[in-house]
Order: C-alpha cells, then sequence, then structure tokens
C-alpha cells in the first residue's frame, strides 16, 4: 500500500469524492460522562467547496443533545464492496439556515420531520473537517481482489492501494 496524502484543493477533491460515493457515515459525537463514541448513521447532504460536509438532524436527537454539550465529531465511511474507507474528525456547527433546509429537503427528510420544512426541530450540521484519513484502492474491484489473491499465494508485495492524509 502507497502512502499518497493530499492537501488544499487536492484534499478537498478527494474528501468529496469519497464522502459523495460512499454516502452513509457512522457520525461518533461524545456523550458526557461516558469513555464510549455515540454513533448512529448519517447521510450527508452535501461536501461544499471547503470541505465542510452538511447535514440535517433533529433538536430531539441523540446526536444534537451530545453536540450541545462536545463540538467534537468523528465519522467513519465505508465502502467494503469497493475497498474505499474514510476517517473524519471535526468541529460541529449547528444552526436552523432556513436557506439551507430548504436546499437539502427531499422526501428522506420528509419521513423524519411531519411538520415539514418549518418543523421547528430541523437542525443543519455543519461538519468542520480538522483530520482526515483515507485508504482506497488504485484500480477497480476485480484487479485488487486479484493482486490480493496473487500476493497471498506467491508472498510477494503487490501494491494494492494508496492511503494518506487529507488535509483541507
Amino acid at each position: 500500500m502507497s502512502t499518497e496524502n493530499l492537501m488544499g484543493q487536492e484534499a478537498v477533491e478527494k474528501l468529496k469524492d469519497m464522502v459523495d460515493k460512499i454516502d452513509m457515515g457512522m457520525m461518533g459525537t461524545y456523550q458526557e460522562g461516558s469513555e464510549f463514541i455515540y454513533a448512529v448513521p448519517m447521510s450527508r447532504q452535501e461536501v461544499d467547496e471547503q470541505g465542510n460536509i452538511w447535514y440535517l438532524l433533529s433538536s430531539e436527537s441523540e446526536t444534537y443533545q451530545n453536540l450541545e454539550k462536545n463540538k467534537n465529531v468523528s465519522i467513519l465511511f465505508s465502502d467494503t464492496s469497493n475497498f474505499n474507507f474514510l476517517s473524519l474528525n471535526g468541529q460541529a456547527e449547528i444552526s436552523q439556515d432556513q436557506a439551507r433546509i430548504e436546499k437539502y429537503w427531499n422526501k428522506m427528510i420528509e419521513v423524519w420531520f411531519e411538520k415539514g420544512k418549518e418543523d421547528p426541530r430541523i437542525r443543519v450540521l455543519k461538519v468542520v473537517p480538522s483530520e482526515a484519513h483515507y485508504w482506497d484502492n488504485k484500480t477497480n474491484k476485480l484487479v485488487t481482489m486479484f493482486k490480493v489473491l496473487s500476493s497471498a499465494v506467491t508472498g510477494q508485495k503487490l501494491d494494492i492501494g494508496r492511503e494518506g492524509e487529507l488535509n483541507v
């Protein structure tokens, strides 16, 4: 596995590409008085040009309650079928930005908020990445599997993927 650290716009593009392809990540927040992370699956609404990841959530959720006390967020994205993984840590910013609620509103969001776009529980969550690490393959799934099997049989180390830091 080779290392490929990315910075600036190149890192933002890699982050955006991976999050858009994977979409659903396990978002971890930190509960007061607990040694363990509280994680829930969250579907991103957008990765913007600065690499910030946007979500909608309810003010009644455990995630929101945790973020009110501790703004640290960890998100793990995993696409096992294509060997693509992303680990991200950042800071949460919460608002009730109506323009963003309008922008992100869709049928899936409607399921969570019975009162529609004006539901007073809707919150906009912006995750500002502070550090990220990725692992992905350099080729398609079939070639990667062939390289893994070949390496296992022959004992020869083959470059099957890359990993690196994303400094956005």
